[in-house]
């Protein structure tokens, strides 16, 4: 039937027919493969090209990171064999907190609890802060109860020699 009803085309009917179909061919071709495939391209490059960049900023981290550790390892060495208990005193006597530090005694092997009564609360915090930063210290309880005055407070800190 087809056949029949292409055979009784003039040849230009058939030309034109197959043009067009080549056309429509190229054109299906184009929507189907080659347009989806451009897209999932540019989309993988965008992704590619942002992956790069998270990487360059991870190595600028890493080695922001890196810097810090050794200064961490520097500071470390700064304490002059002292133990926990005497560097907790002697930087709370530096940051100011000698008179409020009411008691300080080791807890355990690496283990220092020092209480403050009526301390600065933001020098209590600068302090522990130092600590943590230049000397690798680590505070694993703190409690604090405000009195009357204020910005004071009651305080109990645990601080742990990291290894």
């Amino acid at each position: 039937m087809i056949s029949a009803w292409w055979n009784g085309l003039s040849e230009r009917d058939r030309r034109v027919l197959l043009i067009g179909a080549v056309v429509v061919a190229i054109f299906l071709v184009w929507s189907f493969v080659w347009h989806p495939l451009a897209m999932r391209r540019a989309l993988l490059s965008e992704q590619l090209d942002g992956a790069r960049r998270d990487l360059a900023s991870m190595r600028v981290a890493q080695a922001e990171v890196e810097q810090l550790r050794n200064a961490g390892v520097r500071s470390r060495a700064d304490r002059q064999g002292k133990s926990l208990l005497a560097l907790a005193d002697v930087t709370a006597r530096g940051a100011g907190l000698d008179g409020v530090l009411k008691r300080l005694e080791p807890v355990g092997a690496r283990s220092v609890r020092a209480s403050f009564e009526f301390a600065s609360f933001d020098s209590l915090i600068a302090w522990m802060e130092d600590l943590a930063r230049d000397y690798g210290v680590q505070i694993s309880d703190f409690s604090a109860d405000r009195v009357d005055a204020s910005g004071l407070v009651n305080a109990r800190v645990t601080l742990e020699d990291i290894p």
